[in-house]
């Protein structure tokens, strides 16, 4: 028996930051798209000649077995946590792959997704119990609790429930989550609008990081900062709601902005030459996904006109090698689970 999993990755993030513990309360916007992450879970009787779990990261060109010593990691200690975090009946031994067509560090919330498909998958081998929602829990605990890192909710949100989304934080972790019903027209002209451009190296910025949040959880939940931030995501919200591609732009490039308000080393040099470059060729806004700093990627709303928006891409492809557009599509199913023989 073969479980597979796909999760889809999130871009345009209005409002991140705030989905944090330090934050205690947040609003954030967010749009699941395709590539996803996909996850295959291959089910066999448990042996004495067959490892209990062996993983193949196959991006990494990685198959192994690896420790399984609780509490220490071995090779890529997400989808070991995962695993021991779900656990894996004793009757059973599993060979997990793992792939995604979006570089790692590309900060679109590409390790919740794998995270979340692989929760997924392992929760169907077990019986398949959990929500949705419960499995964007699961997949959160995982990178907080399992490894100790810094983790907002939205990421694992996005990828579990698929679509468009107004997410509101009321006290971390807990949120309420109203997905965005819109009208096909709308949903085509988005989707042909929104462009994907990942800067040629993986985001790496923890230093920076680890900066912001020791000025935020010392400024307190309610600073301007963090409310800059919440007020863009509900712009984003609202503008949506209005079929307001313009007004979606705007509050994208807000976020943006107050994302280089937190640290100016939030929105790098080469996310400033694209910025320059789409603004140049009349885009509508921009978002640095995710958190922010060197490296990564940007979401654009592109010009109205389709001869524009080519233009638009071609031009920040030729600005530099490391400049690389990736095609996208939205997502409105999330999590998807199916098992083959």
């Amino acid at each position: 028996m073969i479980v597979t999993a796909a999760a889809p990755i999130r871009v345009c993030d209005c409002g991140g930051w705030t989905d944090t513990w330090f934050s205690r309360h947040g609003r954030v916007f967010n749009i699941a798209v395709r590539p996803t992450a996909i996850v295959q879970v291959e089910v066999f009787p448990a042996s004495a000649d067959r490892p209990r779990v062996l993983i193949d990261a196959t991006d990494f060109g990685d198959r192994y077995v690896p420790a399984r010593v609780s509490g220490r990691w071995d090779r890529h200690p997400l989808l070991e946590a995962a695993i021991e975090h779900v656990g894996v009946p004793e009757h059973l031994a599993i060979e997990v792959s793992v792939t995604c067509d979006v570089p790692a560090g590309a900060s679109t919330g590409t390790s919740a997704a794998v995270t979340v498909a692989l929760v997924g998958a392992l929760d169907r081998v077990r019986g398949g119990t959990l929500t949705r929602r419960e499995v964007a829990r699961m997949a959160h605990a995982v990178e907080t609790e399992r490894l100790g890192q810094q983790s907002g909710i939205q990421d694992q949100i996005c990828s579990a429930m698929g679509g468009v989304n107004d997410i509101e934080m009321t006290a971390y972790p807990e949120a309420t989550v109203r997905q965005l019903s819109l009208a096909h027209p709308l949903r085509w002209e988005l989707e042909r609008r929104l462009a994907l451009i990942f800067l040629g190296r993986g985001h790496s910025s923890s230093d920076i990081h680890r900066r912001v949040i020791e000025d935020l959880s010392g400024l307190g939940p309610d600073c301007p900062e963090l409310e800059a931030l919440r007020r863009a995501a509900g712009d984003a919200c609202d503008s949506l709601v209005h079929a307001d591609l313009a007004g979606l732009g705007r509050a994208m490039s807000d976020c943006t902005e107050a994302q280089r308000r937190l640290h100016p080393d939030l929105v790098c040099p080469d996310a400033d030459r694209v910025i320059a470059i789409a603004r140049e060729h009349g885009a509508a806004g921009w978002k640095v996904n995710g958190a922010g700093g060197d490296g990564g990627s940007l979401t654009l709303v592109g010009p109205r006109s389709s001869g524009a928006r080519r233009a638009m891409l071609r031009a920040i492809q030729a600005e530099g090698p490391q400049f690389h557009h990736i095609p996208i599509v939205l997502d409105a199913h999330g999590l998807r689970v199916w098992t083959t023989p």
